[in-house]
Order: structure tokens, then C-alpha cells, then sequence
């Protein structure tokens, strides 16, 4: 049987060897899932790639920090790595591999986590919220042999259509506000989490999407809503498993909002690093238009493990 909930409540680190015996199960379903989501990508094509986990510089995201390792830091995620391959004619890649992120530890969140990542050439978001669907039930059959996945006190059927809602419909209905007043008032991030995430992704996995531009940095902007972006991200039973988008490819409008950014870590006393410039001459270069997913590969396999805590699945 897997390990209880107290036993991994410090972490695997607090684990003896009779508690590490009682992984075994879920690492041996983690396995199944990981060879089914390499072999979903490998029969359509995908090529898999390894980027470098220390870097130069990370992405500049509002609310990500990256941990220092010597002169560099560790990733945050192999986003820009991967896109200078778009830039060189690479249509469709992915990648499984280690990000980095400090100060994220808890039931859902661990500082080193898996990353499952990929992007298409002359693709939009849509496009990738399909191979998402395809992916998620493959690993269901893969690890349970069915679409049903009985996760945290109910059964999310991965197999019926998924629900898609809008980020502002979702603020109205869920928290009775309205969306760019939390941007305004800098609580988007609190009113999403306390009242927005718990009603997504019961019974099946629901899609939120249309997320506002002040919160997107590396998004493509919605035709005829430029507050809004092409991005959305996917819910089951309240936890986020993943997110996509359209790729931005204007280089002009990427590096106004990198200072954006940095501007906005500035003044809140946040790290600023340094704008990745061989990301930038990439995208000088030119990318078609392209769309890209990441998947937090340690809560995919928390849904079909049934696991209620993400030290449940992973060997630390």
C-alpha cells in the first residue's frame, strides 16, 4: 500500500527504508505514466530534447523565482531554451525533465518538480489543448485501463468532453467580481486560488481560459482583446495540472514586457534577471506561429494515483 499521508507530511527525507517500501506502487504507476507519455509524443512525432537546467537567465515572470546556483540559476522551466529551437525550424518537440522554483514546497508544490513540456510549429493554443486531452486520457488508460480517475473524494472522468470557461466568467460566477478590478487591486492571484480554483475540475477537467494580459508576459494576445491573451490552463477536482498558450513572437512587444517585468519585481524587492538574449535574437530571427503546453508531470501523476499529497509520488 502507499505510504499514509503522515508519513510524508516532512517530506521523503523523513522517510525511513520499511516507509520508502511503501512507495513502491505509486513510483511503479509513475513509471507506467512516464512511458506512456514519452511513447504519446514518439507516435506523432514529437522529438524529444534535454535543455540545460542552469542557466544564464531565467524567464522574467511576475511571481516565479528562480534558484541561484553559483553566477547562474537553476530553471524555471526549459520554455526559452525550447523556443530557440522553434526558431531553428524544430516543429514539434518535448521535453520530461527537472525546474527549479524557490520557495514552492507543500502538498501540491516541491522546489525541484518534473516539467512535461512540448511545442508546434504553425499551431495556436487550441491546437494544443487537443493534444493535452489526447495525452491525459492515454495515460489514464496507461495507468488505471479506463477514463475514470477516483481523485481527491470524487471521480473525474477524463473521458467525457472537458469544460471550458472563461477566467472572467469564472470570477463572476465563482467570487462575484469582476476580473480586472483583482488586477487593479492586486488580489488576482488570491481571489483565483480562494474562490475560483475549488469549483474547477469536478467531475472532469475544466479549462480556464482567456487569462488577462497583466498576468500572460510570454502569451500571444486574443484577436480583437488585447487585455486578453490565448492561454489557458487545465483543472481537475481544483488542482491545476497544466498550462498552454499561442506563443508571442514579436520581439519588440516581448522585451517591453520583460521591463515590464523586471520593473515590477524592482518594486516589490524581487530578484530582476537578466533578459535572455540569445531568447531574444530567436525571436529577431522569426518564429511562425507556435503554441506550447507544460504539465506538472508529479500532479498528473497525483490524479491517476489518486494521491492526495505530491510527496505521495515522488522520491526526494
Amino acid at each position: 500500500m502507499p505510504a499514509t499521508n503522515s508519513e510524508i507530511a516532512l517530506g521523503n527525507d523523513s522517510l525511513d527504508t520499511a516507509a520508502l517500501r511503501l512507495l513502491r506502487p505509486r513510483l511503479q504507476q509513475r513509471a507506467i505514466i512516464r512511458q506512456a507519455a514519452r511513447g504519446f509524443f514518439q507516435s506523432r512525432d514529437f522529438l524529444e530534447i534535454d535543455t540545460p537546467v542552469r542557466v544564464a537567465a531565467p524567464a522574467l515572470e511576475d511571481y516565479i523565482d528562480a534558484e541561484p546556483s553559483g553566477a547562474c540559476w537553476l530553471r524555471t522551466s526549459p520554455e526559452l531554451h525550447m523556443k530557440r529551437l522553434l526558431a531553428a525550424g524544430y516543429e514539434r518537440i518535448f521535453q520530461l525533465g527537472p525546474c527549479f522554483r524557490l520557495g514552492e514546497e507543500g502538498r501540491r508544490h516541491l522546489p525541484e518538480f518534473q516539467m512535461l513540456e512540448w511545442y508546434r510549429l504553425h499551431s495556436d493554443w487550441r491546437q494544443v489543448l487537443d493534444d493535452t486531452v489526447a495525452l491525459v486520457r492515454c495515460c489514464a488508460q496507461a495507468a488505471l485501463g479506463a477514463s475514470q480517475c477516483p481523485f481527491r473524494g470524487q471521480v473525474v472522468d477524463v473521458g467525457l468532453e472537458w469544460e471550458e470557461i472563461t477566467v472572467d466568467e469564472a470570477f463572476r460566477r465563482y467570487a462575484g467580481v469582476d476580473l480586472d478590478d483583482t488586477i487593479r487591486d492586486g488580489c488576482f492571484e488570491q481571489v483565483l486560488v480562494e474562490h475560483v480554483e475549488p469549483n474547477l475540475g469536478n467531475g472532469r477537467p475544466t479549462v480556464l481560459s482567456e487569462y488577462p494580459l497583466a498576468c500572460s508576459g510570454l502569451s500571444q494576445p486574443l484577436p480583437g482583446r488585447p487585455d486578453r491573451v490565448e492561454r489557458w490552463e487545465v483543472y481537475v477536482a481544483g488542482l491545476e495540472l497544466g498550462n498552454a498558450c499561442s506563443e508571442l513572437v514579436d520581439v519588440d512587444e516581448q522585451r517591453r514586457r520583460f521591463a515590464a517585468t523586471a520593473a515590477l519585481r524592482a518594486a516589490e524587492k524581487r530578484p530582476v534577471y537578466p533578459i535572455d538574449e540569445a531568447f531574444m535574437a530567436a525571436l529577431a530571427d522569426g518564429i511562425p506561429s507556435a503554441a506550447g503546453v507544460a504539465i506538472g508531470f508529479d500532479r498528473l501523476v497525483m490524479l491517476l494515483t489518486d494521491a492526495a499529497d505530491i510527496h505521495e509520488v515522488t522520491f526526494r
